[in-house]
């Protein structure tokens, strides 16, 4: 772990902690994978492979689906126009909520180390909360399926906000629910849109190395620490 801070003078500064989901608690790429390649089976579209998707991921399900669309399009030699994407985006939005909500956790798994990282900030009197850009109707589910819920006094998602990360509204708002501060409230991500929002908002934050950074170094991003595993909280 390489810190401005070591580790665990950042968790003595903070009150709370907000973690996010997908990439840093859960590898949910085998759900997105199944789920857009069913929608896109319906709408009779070429098939994309997870490599490009995890490339994808992290910016709300809106982009998703539009990087998704524009992507196959371009592949099998369709017109890839942000008109054309749009044209097919509410017919694939519609199947793709319905094959996620159909397949939420099947394919995805809680990374290893988490559950351990999790009960060291409880440990630790920090109050908790779950932010994602994923929709609440798919956090929420796949929080109780992988006995994650328990942990969060919060829990919002992509859509719980007017604005999603890396906008520092959602975190300035999640501090609110909290009860805390954001200079005492510490941001756990994977990637850019987390640190990202963090800077914004004015909270700390620590990257897991592990997660999606769209397909660049997460190494790269500015942030107080990294961490190989959410276990290395219990650590510090």
């Amino acid at each position: 772990m390489s810190a401005s801070l070591p580790l665990s003078a950042l968790l003595s500064r903070v009150d709370a902690a907000i973690v996010d989901l997908d990439g840093t608690m859960v590898d949910t790429l085998g759900d997105f994978a199944e789920a857009l390649n069913r929608m896109l089976r319906e709408l009779a579209l070429p098939a994309i492979g997870a490599e490009h998707i995890e490339h994808m991921v992290g910016k709300g399900s809106e982009h998703l689906l539009r990087s998704v669309l524009g992507h196959v399009l371009a592949s099998g030699g369709q017109a890839a126009d942000a008109a054309q994407v749009e044209s097919l985006y509410p017919a694939a939005w519609v199947s793709y909520q319905k094959h996620y909500l159909d397949i939420n956790g099947q394919y995805a798994q809680v990374y290893p180390g988490v559950v351990a990282g999790l009960q060291a900030l409880q440990a630790a009197g920090l109050r908790l909360a779950c932010l994602t850009n994923k929709p609440t109707e798919f956090a929420v589910p796949l929080l109780k399926a992988k006995g994650l819920h328990g942990y969060f006094s919060q829990v919002f998602g992509g859509d719980s906000f007017e604005r999603k990360k890396p906008d520092p509204l959602p975190l300035l708002k999640t501090c609110e629910a909290l009860g805390s501060t954001p200079a005492r409230t510490l941001m756990v991500g994977d990637s850019s849109n987390d640190a990202q929002a963090a800077r914004a908002a004015g909270c700390p934050v620590v990257l897991v190395t592990y997660g999606y950074n769209h397909g660049q170094p997460v190494r790269a991003v500015d942030a107080d620490g990294f961490v190989d595993a959410l276990q290395e909280l219990k650590n510090a």
